[in-house]
């Protein structure tokens, strides 16, 4: 009924849980004074001269039925608002522990966005239902009856027994739908997660589908996905009557029994008629609580299947880093070997010591293991085998911030914030002047576009939707170069692009690698032309390594691969001037 797992999440918010379900005990024992003192008051008024004809009699009675309400009222705002406090901490901790964990995994971070949006947000949301209100109601459920069996058995033990007995049929009824409720709603957050990754892509992707004419297939496996969710929600909500209609019948026909001993009783001579109201007053009390526990079930599955993806989450093996301070930016792999899935190997067995200056490249076809070396050399990716180091140390000795402060990042989809472009800039180097900025954007051949269209207070839409995809990557090659790195990994970062900011990034790279590391990605092989060094890769091995005129001289699978691109562009170019 309780995951522990969850519930330890809560940290020291836990103890709020143990205010409300006293509080809630006080409560019900406020009720049962108030309804006693109501029974007293009505046996006072039938005997009404047995005891004098004094009106003094009901001071009693009324006093306590005054506190009783008085003190249900309170208990009822503070229990309200114990559960609102739970329900915000709980939230916020949530999420900061999120945040935290996905900025300590990195650039590896667990799911795609949209999922995890959904689980920061939505999942969040569900698991605050589980902690609010679930948790407190299963112990204030499983207290309830023992107090009120405590209070009731002075009146009738029969009775008494009787309700006790019959509470626990509605736990029961709630175990025995529990797995299958489990099953169904580990699928409903699942599926709800998948619709919700689909629609994103299709967003994102939309021009892509518009230019292939593939917009209405995609509609069709959208509306698929929108009816397995339209099925799966209505099983959810099936279940929730079912189980709500059996316990309906378990709480009525529990009180109603309890109701016809009571009355049995009565005429009997067992009981006094006002001892007999007070039962049947009370008999409703014992199902009340399990009643709302049962409600409450449903809502505590959805979270607790959205709690178990936060923890898968949150339990996510890490990437090691140490303290130690980088000494020299002289990249290493050392017999590295990577593997994605744990059969097919991306890089392997590989050794490569990179200069301390100058343009390197990395080239070969798709799937080579070129982007896999950057996220090894970068940390985002650990090696499986071997051992990365700069400077002679392992990158799990040095600090993460440390290294970062000398290796700047760019690729085909850098990201840029929804910020002003001052802003962005000071990501990478928080005390930047604004001659430091516009130096960085002259370079990038993005000063005159700035200055034209509202300065460095200019605000930058999400994803630089605003921007054209070359003034993007400039944009983020800027906020790199201001950030003065020693090592620039440059992965892709002239793809899909304008031929104007392609030369722009290709002169900058060529300018930086006269006194920095350079290590460039790219399928367009004219672009490495002038590369110190070119590592031509196959299979995640290096074949052939060299100047772009010694691999030529070689006559190999470079030199092949640089012949056929070669041959497609100027076809292009002659079917463009035809």
């Amino acid at each position: 009924m309780v995951d522990k797992k969850l519930l330890a999440l809560l940290g020291k918010d836990r103890k709020y849980i143990g205010w409300t379900v006293g509080l809630m005990v006080a409560g019900l024992g406020a009720n049962l004074a108030f309804t006693a003192s109501i029974c007293k008051a009505l046996e006072m008024a039938v005997r009404f001269r047995e005891y004098g004809e004094r009106g003094e009699i009901f001071l009693l009675p009324v006093f306590v039925a005054m506190a009783a309400l008085v003190l249900r009222y309170w208990t009822s705002r503070t229990v309200g608002d114990l559960k609102d406090l739970l329900g915000r901490n709980a939230k916020r901790e949530l999420r900061r522990k999120v945040y935290a964990k996905v900025l300590r995994l990195g650039n590896r971070q667990g799911g795609n966005q949209a999922g995890l949006t959904q689980l920061a947000l939505e999942g969040v949301e569900q698991l605050d239902l589980y902690y609010s209100n679930y948790i407190p109601q299963f112990f204030y459920a499983m207290i309830a009856p023992l107090v009120l069996f405590g209070v009731t058995v002075w009146f009738s033990l029969p009775v008494a027994v009787v309700l006790l007995a019959c509470v626990p049929l509605i736990p029961l009824s709630i175990v025995a739908v529990s797995r299958y409720a489990k099953r169904i709603f580990r699928k409903y957050w699942g599926k709800y997660t998948a619709m919700g990754d689909d629609f994103l892509d299709s967003v994102q992707g939309l021009r892509e589908l518009k230019i292939f004419t593939a917009d209405q297939a995609r509609q069709v496996e959208m509306d698929r996905s929108s009816q397995e969710f339209r099925r799966i929600t209505m099983k959810v909500l099936v279940m929730q009557l079912a189980s709500t209609t059996i316990m309906d019948l378990v709480a009525y026909g529990g009180a109603g029994v309890g109701i016809a001993l009571t009355l049995k009783s009565v005429a009997e001579g067992n009981i006094s008629p006002f001892s007999a109201l007070f039962l049947v007053l009370v008999a409703v009390e014992f199902f009340l609580p399990l009643r709302a526990f049962g409600a409450a079930f449903h809502v505590a599955m959805n979270g607790a299947s959205a709690g178990n993806q936060i923890l898968e989450l949150l339990n996510q093996p890490e990437p090691v880093w140490g303290e130690e301070t980088v000494k020299e930016m002289e990249l290493e792999l050392k017999d590295v070997s990577y593997s994605y899935d744990g059969s097919r190997q991306a890089v392997k067995n590989l050794s490569v010591k990179f200069p301390k200056t100058g343009m390197v490249a990395l080239v070969g076809p798709s799937g080579c293991g070129k982007s896999t070396i950057v996220g090894l050399l970068s940390g985002e990716l650990r090696p499986e085998a071997g051992q990365v180091t700069a400077g002679g140390i392992s990158l799990e000795r040095l600090s993460r911030e440390d290294l970062y402060k000398h290796m700047g990042l760019v690729s085909y989809n850098t990201y840029v914030f929804n910020q002003s472009v001052r802003e962005n800039f000071r990501l990478a180097k928080e005390d930047v002047t604004d001659r430091e900025i516009f130096g960085a954007l002259k370079l990038v051949n993005l000063d005159r576009f700035v200055r034209e269209n509202g300065g460095l207070d200019r605000s930058v839409a999400e994803e630089g939707a605003n921007l054209s995809g070359g003034q993007k990557q400039r944009l983020a090659l800027g906020i790199n170069l201001v950030g003065e790195k020693e090592v620039y990994l440059f992965d892709e970062a002239t793809s899909n692009i304008d031929p104007e900011s392609e030369k722009i990034i290709m002169d900058n790279i060529l300018r930086l690698a006269r006194d920095h590391l350079i290590l460039v990605i790219s399928h367009r092989l004219a672009n490495v032309v002038q590369a110190d060094e070119i590592l031509y890769m196959e299979s995640g091995q290096v074949l052939e390594r060299g100047t772009h005129a010694q691999l030529m001289e070689r006559q190999g699978s470079y030199a092949s691969l640089y012949a056929a691109q070669k041959e497609l562009e100027e076809g292009y170019r002659e079917e463009e001037n035809q």
